[in-house]
């Protein structure tokens, strides 16, 4: 206990009464073994979600990493009128808000269906207000509470600090592993002539680019949720990490991709086209680095998906105000270098924050271009109901702020069916080689393998 006491080193600052919440801030030595004791603590609650940027720039996140626990009320929909249902919800709260969208709340927006299989089985919409939250900006943590629950920050805390969190450090020292049975729902010769169809589609004319994605999935496999998480994220360290949790449904979440942002009038998007691995060589890691930089299909990928979410932004952005702020521009991370675009807008103070993510939804990287189009594509093709993949994980803040991340890099796990599962995709264009399309999937695919290994 006084070892814990003494990594982590709580210190009262200021408590502040509010309507809905009371708050505490105290101070931590050691932030990174404070995140472990946070999630470990957590466990005993049905609903929680931690949101990690890994100390990426400070426009990534407003905070180094948040935790919402518990459910004081929640909403969960299907994708019928799912939008409507949330804006009353989120507006009636007026409360910090956590949860997330699935892809399939397409159908919401237009006339399009969902029939694939689903072996995840996660409600299409979720969203919920926390009992508990905690806000880490470097060595500061935020406590806010609902005030019903007030007379159990003090409790919590303590239990915090005498969580054991060396449950994670056996991690560094494993000396062998065994890889489960990680089956593609579609053979890679399928994949092959699904993407020359893909081909055919572009060159009549009907799409000009779609993001095609493939299931791999385990059954009858049984993990520790939080571990493999931390294994993910540990290799990953990407700005939009997630861990979700669901009652026995989790999302286990490395993404580099930021959705949308909303900071007081000011929208902010970030997709992601293009993609390059990384290398333990300095020289040959930045002739990689070079290469995507200059490859005109990458670009290409990416400048259509711009102006799509330009297009999209527009909707209901004041007259004039989207703008391409950084484009094409290459960011590295421990597994990939990627091609990043950034496009930013702005709206009016009465513009309701769900009707943004309602005209933008989904995002263009996840489905190509035109949008509808693409997307009917993609329901055909594919094989498997992409549920949360692909969709969205965020919050709501009081005052009608939100950010959201795409959830990709991620490990989808049901814990009663003991069915776990990843998607992977790219982008198909005019210039798609298809086998080449086929080894980004299993280069995107390679950190949910290894982090699947016990």
């Amino acid at each position: 206990m006084v070892y814990y006491l003494y990594l982590i080193n709580f210190t009262a600052l200021c408590i502040i009464y509010s309507v809905l919440r009371i708050t505490k801030t105290i101070l931590v030595k050691n932030p990174e073994e404070v995140k472990q004791n946070i999630l470990q603590w957590s466990r005993q609650y049905k609903t929680v979600v931690c949101l990690d940027s890994n100390q990426h720039r400070k426009e990534y996140s407003n905070y180094d990493c948040i935790w919402a626990i518990g459910a004081a009320s929640f909403i969960k929909s299907s994708s019928s009128s799912a939008f409507s249902k949330l804006k009353n919800y989120q507006s009636g709260i007026k409360d910090w808000v956590f949860g997330y969208l699935t892809y399939d709340l397409k159908n919401d927006i237009e006339a399009l269906v969902s029939n694939n299989f689903d072996g995840l089985e996660f409600p299409e919409l979720y969203f919920f207000q926390p009992k508990k939250l905690f806000f880490l900006k470097k060595n500061e943590i935020k406590i806010s509470y609902l005030k019903a629950f007030e007379n159990e920050i003090d409790l919590d805390i303590k239990a915090i600090t005498t969580t054991a969190s060396t449950h994670f450090h056996y991690i560094d020292n494993i000396k062998t592993t065994k890889t489960p049975n990680i089956i593609p729902r579609v053979t890679k010769d399928d994949y092959l002539k699904q993407v020359n169809l893909i081909l055919n589609y572009i060159q009549r004319g009907d799409i000009y680019e779609a993001n095609f994605c493939q299931e791999f999935y385990c059954e009858n496999i049984t993990i520790d949720p939080l571990e493999v998480y931390t294994k993910l994220n540990k290799a990953s360290k990407t700005p939009f990490a997630t861990y979700l949790k669901l009652d026995d449904k989790y999302l286990l979440c490395a993404s580099p991709e930021r959705y949308l942002k909303k900071d007081g009038c000011n929208l902010i998007s970030q997709p992601i086209k293009g993609t390059a691995k990384r290398c333990k060589n300095k020289d040959k890691d930045m002739l990689l680095k070079t290469n995507l930089i200059n490859d005109a299909k990458e670009r290409s990928e990416n400048i259509m998906i711009v102006d799509l979410v330009r297009n999209d932004l527009s909707k209901t952005a004041t007259k004039g105000s989207v703008k391409v702020t950084e484009l094409c521009k290459i960011y590295s991370f421990e597994q990939v270098h990627q091609m990043i675009s950034t496009i930013s807008a702005k709206v009016s103070e009465t513009t309701q924050p769900i009707d943004v993510l309602k005209t933008t939804f989904p995002m263009g990287s996840m489905t190509g271009a035109p949008k509808i189009a693409a997307m009917k594509i993609i329901e055909r093709l594919e094989k498997t109901k992409r549920g949360l993949y692909s969709g969205a994980v965020g919050y709501f803040t009081p005052n009608d702020d939100f950010d959201f991340n795409v959830v990709i890099r991620s490990i989808l796990y049901n814990q009663t069916k003991k069915y776990a599962s990843f998607s992977v995709g790219s982008a198909i264009t005019a210039k798609s080689d298809p086998e080449k399309e086929y080894d980004e999937c299993l280069l995107k695919a390679k950190a949910m393998r290894e982090a699947l290994k016990h």
